[in-house]
């Protein structure tokens, strides 16, 4: 494995560790008052996209950490829809 390699897989496991506390505080608690859905709609095509790009670019670093990000964001996404449309927040 070459140096970029190793650069760029703990750069995948920093960014990813960075947003799982919040992540998973937010799918535990189910608490999504303080997010913007406009933003996290916006962040979650963007990881989708760089997961797309890492897939075409084959970039083991860049599937990994936005594979994780994608389901943690989606998940996230999903219950902010689901309290703006059902529980008005």
């Amino acid at each position: 494995m070459s140096h970029t390699e190793i650069l760029g897989y703990v750069a995948a496991f920093l960014t990813t560790a960075s947003f799982l506390p919040q992540a998973l505080l937010t799918l535990k608690t189910r608490d999504t008052s303080s997010l913007s859905i406009s933003m996290y709609s916006l962040f979650t095509i963007g990881v989708f996209l760089w997961l797309i790009y890492g897939i075409q670019k084959s970039d083991y670093a860049i599937i990994f950490a936005n594979a994780i990000t994608f389901v943690l964001s989606t998940s996230i996404l999903g219950f902010k829809i689901y309290n703006v449309v059902y529980k008005n927040g």
